[in-house]
């Protein structure tokens, strides 16, 4: 995709819509390559389907230029939400699309009530967001996950405290689907 023009410029957000499927994995793949299937965020994800409501899409026109995705997940009992992928196309990028992406997912999360977010990221770009690393828990992912890159945000005070155990797909465990 060519770098867009000033004129072109103009991008809105929505909630993601399944028309847009195509395009995310598009830019899914653009962003992370094959080897994404073999990640432990994409083991979760496989699990079952993500959240609608609280997936965004950025938009140029009809073109979906960025978006992002909160998958219903469990860690041991407790209910929580994995944030991911969130992805942006390269001509894109650089220009707040992710940022404002994480906001809108965020203040979704909140309201529907959600009160623990988790992600394999780089806490430099995340922590603004209210993401930290996940340390001294015993939380376990599917796969090898770089302690450093295992982050957590609390939308409500002290959400992380006490919780433990294999992070799963709610479908997986008959909370969905």
């Amino acid at each position: 995709m060519k770098k867009p023009s000033m004129l072109s410029h103009v991008v809105t957000y929505a909630p993601e819509e399944p028309v847009h499927d195509a395009a995310i994995e598009d830019i899914n793949k653009e962003a992370f390559g094959p080897g994404r299937f073999t990640r432990a965020a994409y083991r979760i994800r496989e699990g079952g389907p993500h959240d609608r409501n609280l997936s965004f899409v950025a938009l140029n026109a009809d073109h979906v230029v960025g978006s992002v995705r909160l998958t219903p997940i469990r860690i041991g009992e407790t209910d929580a939400m994995l944030l991911g992928p969130l992805a942006v196309r390269p001509a894109w990028k650089k220009q707040g699309i992710g940022a404002a992406l994480m906001r809108a997912s965020m203040e979704a999360a909140r309201l529907a009530g959600h009160k623990l977010v988790i992600l394999v990221g780089d806490e430099p770009y995340y922590a603004p967001f209210g993401f930290r690393r996940i340390e001294g828990h015993q939380i376990h992912m599917p796969a090898p996950v770089e302690p450093s890159r295992f982050l957590a945000c609390e939308l409500v005070p002290h959400a992380l405290k006490d919780v433990e155990g294999k992070v799963r797909h709610a479908c997986v465990v008959g909370l969905c689907c």
